[in-house]
């Protein structure tokens, strides 16, 4: 796409055309030195879409095996049903060794491929690590361009994968009965950042109601660290019960999203901008190190220039790459 095109690729992604969002995906992927100035134009053109203020960033994440993907299907058949476009990005981890993904996330999604309101995208890790593809962030805005719902589910986690919360508007943490995670959970890290708790495969009665109690006993005792109110202290961490499967408990948990984005509300703009600062500094980090930051002179700097240079109009993805020709050069070489 040459950059005379991006403001009609822009205007076709903003209208869901679905051809012209699998372009702008194919182009946020591109790594490549000479395609950043043609994904920052994009992103830019993108960026005060209509939905993209209005519409809702949902991050579903949770140890491998709970049944994230069927539950990210359930749940965006469901908001189809209720009238509202759903974008989904599912990232799949890349193999150490060969660098490539199977990216059986979305062979376990069943959409309907001829429903205008729905998009699923696959994005591989390429060895990030975190939970999220490089991506991730740009992709997130794309379809957000374009969509009423973008859910984002990520990669397997543990307990300090949570870069999920630099993207997402609400954060949902899905765990399985019978499977020990909520004692691990206990632990500090993924606690602390869920605006929602699922307790998925909820049709094993017994197992589910214990870990919901289990749950509510992490919830206090987060609670009393100060922790545990996902990003917001006057959020109440509400615990749904799903099957996906069964397809039961998945409007409550659209109706706990639904409540949560109201909760967010005017706080939503700083709360974005708060994740596209750290997104930044993350990308540069993993690109040049604690010796690019120290030589740009250190995190909080960056903070600063970043909150100042996002709230301008730059984006992550294209701050990084100033940042890393500022860093380039000042070690003396050529950009």
């Amino acid at each position: 796409m040459p950059p005379s095109d991006l403001s009609d690729d822009a205007r076709l992604v903003m209208s869901a055309d679905k051809a012209a969002v699998s372009r702008a995906l194919n182009l946020v992927e591109d790594r490549r030195s000479d395609a950043q100035a043609r994904v920052t134009g994009l992103l830019a053109a993108l960026k005060d879409a209509p939905k993209a203020a209005a519409g809702h960033r949902v991050g579903l994440t949770g140890p491998p095996g709970v049944g994230k993907s069927t539950l990210t299907s359930a749940l965006a058949r469901a908001v189809r049903r209720r009238d509202r476009s759903v974008g989904v990005v599912a990232v799949d981890p890349s193999s150490i060794r060969s660098g490539g993904s199977l990216l059986g996330d979305r062979a376990r999604m069943s959409f309907d491929p001829s429903d205008a309101g729905l998009f699923v995208r696959s994005l591989a890790t390429a060895g990030e690590v975190g939970g999220l593809a490089y991506a991730a962030n740009s992709a997130v805005r794309v379809l957000a361009a374009a969509y009423d719902i973008v859910v984002i589910e990520t990669t397997g986690v543990g307990q300090s994968e949570i870069d999920i919360v630099h993207v997402a508007d609400t954060v949902v943490l899905v765990i399985q009965p019978g499977s020990g995670d909520v004692l691990q959970f206990l632990k500090a890290g993924i606690m602390e950042i869920p605006d929602i708790l699922v307790v998925n495969k909820s049709d094993q009665d017994e197992l589910a109601q214990r870990a919901i109690a289990d749950l509510r006993g992490a919830l206090r005792t987060a609670h009393a660290a100060g922790a545990g109110r996902g990003q917001d202290a006057d959020w109440d961490t509400p615990i749904i019960a799903t099957s996906a499967t069964k397809g039961t408990g998945i409007d409550a948990l659209i109706d706990a999203l639904d409540a949560h984005r109201q909760h967010l509300n005017a706080m939503l703009p700083a709360r974005r901008r708060q994740g596209e600062v750290q997104w930044t500094l993350d990308l540069f980090s993993r690109k040049h190190g604690e010796h690019g930051l120290a030589t740009l002179g250190g995190v909080a700097r960056l903070q600063a220039r970043a909150k100042r240079d996002l709230a301008g109009g730059d984006t992550p993805l294209g701050l990084c790459e100033h940042l890393s020709r500022e860093y380039v050069s000042a070690l003396g070489k050529t950009p």
